[in-house]
């Protein structure tokens, strides 16, 4: 059985099949319409979500499944204690597959070691998001036809930020990429990162707390929040949330076919209007990421 639990547990063929998928639902959706019909996914959101959560539910739904599941903690029994491994074995006789988000990292891969269906890790803490990663990898395909030879800005919250994890670990498997990693000291990207991911695949990168410094040379610019759910400390957070804010000025000296990304939520770090900006990608990346679930889900169901 499969699950995905980390964007490593996917090859590059794996990565890149997904992807021509996905690409197929896009032009062809009536093709997909019945594929999962009498099938069940259960969503356990043990952590707030709209987009991942409801693109989920949307993707089941136009492949002809069904959707069950809760959206808080507090809605489930984990209010009253019960454990991740007893649910999962408890849903596993009502759903086909599970995609699942919790605070902890590492819960999904207990989750796995209990369950009987496919399980999906929907984020768990500040450590993967990898169906975010598939999101970003076809929103950057559809939008530069290709994922080799880019230099992408990373921007904001680099320390805690699960998508900045899983999109390096998987951008670093492609050829000419190069980084830079933009943010100020406190939320700069882990050592392991930089060690385990970058330096061990000799992936070009330099690191700035300058947002307009290296911008003329960006193919992509990922925006991130500063995420208040992060921080043990509201004053730090209070200091650190409005550091980088993307407006039109900003963009005076960037390329023309920049690809501006954000997994949103937006606070303020882009401002609104960048988002007439043909540049301007993020709300075209939300939609991106059903296709990509759709192909993921079918992918796991085995269904051809």
């Amino acid at each position: 059985m499969k699950h995905l639990i980390d964007i490593k547990n996917l090859s590059i063929e794996e990565i890149d099949n997904l992807i021509n998928v996905a690409q197929d639902i896009m032009k062809n959706k009536e093709k997909y319409a019945k594929k999962c019909e009498g099938k069940k996914l259960a969503t356990l959101f043990y952590e707030p979500s709209t987009r991942t959560r409801l693109s989920f539910e949307a993707a089941m739904m136009e492949l002809g499944g069904n959707v069950l599941g809760f959206s808080s903690a507090n809605s489930s029994s984990a209010s009253k204690g019960e454990s991740v491994a007893d649910t999962v074995r408890v849903i596993g006789g009502y759903a086909d597959i599970i995609a699942m988000r919790h605070p902890k990292e590492g819960a999904p891969l207990v989750a796995v070691m209990k369950s009987e269906v496919p399980i999906i890790n929907a984020g768990d803490g500040g450590h993967n998001h990898p169906t975010q990663t598939l999101t970003d990898l076809l929103t950057i395909q559809c939008e530069k036809h290709r994922l080799s030879s880019l230099t992408i800005g990373i921007c904001g919250d680099l320390k805690f930020g699960r998508t900045v994890h899983s999109l390096i670990t998987a951008m670093s498997r492609y050829q000419n990429i190069k980084f830079v990693l933009i943010s100020p000291k406190e939320l700069k990207i882990p050592d392991y990162i930089k060690k385990d991911i970058l330096e061990k695949n000799n992936i070009d990168y330099c690191e700035t707390n300058n947002l307009e410094e290296y911008m003329s040379e960006l193919d992509i610019l990922y925006m991130t929040r500063v995420q208040k759910e992060r921080f043990f400390n509201e004053d730090d957070y209070i200091r650190l949330k409005d550091y980088y804010i993307l407006n039109k000025e900003k963009l005076k000296n960037a390329k023309k076919d920049l690809c501006i990304m954000h997994p949103l939520p937006r606070v303020n770090e882009i401002s609104t209007d960048v988002d007439d900006d043909e540049r301007a990608c993020y709300f075209k990346q939300a939609k991106y990421g059903k296709y990509i679930r759709m192909a993921l889900i079918l992918d796991l169901l085995e269904v051809k």
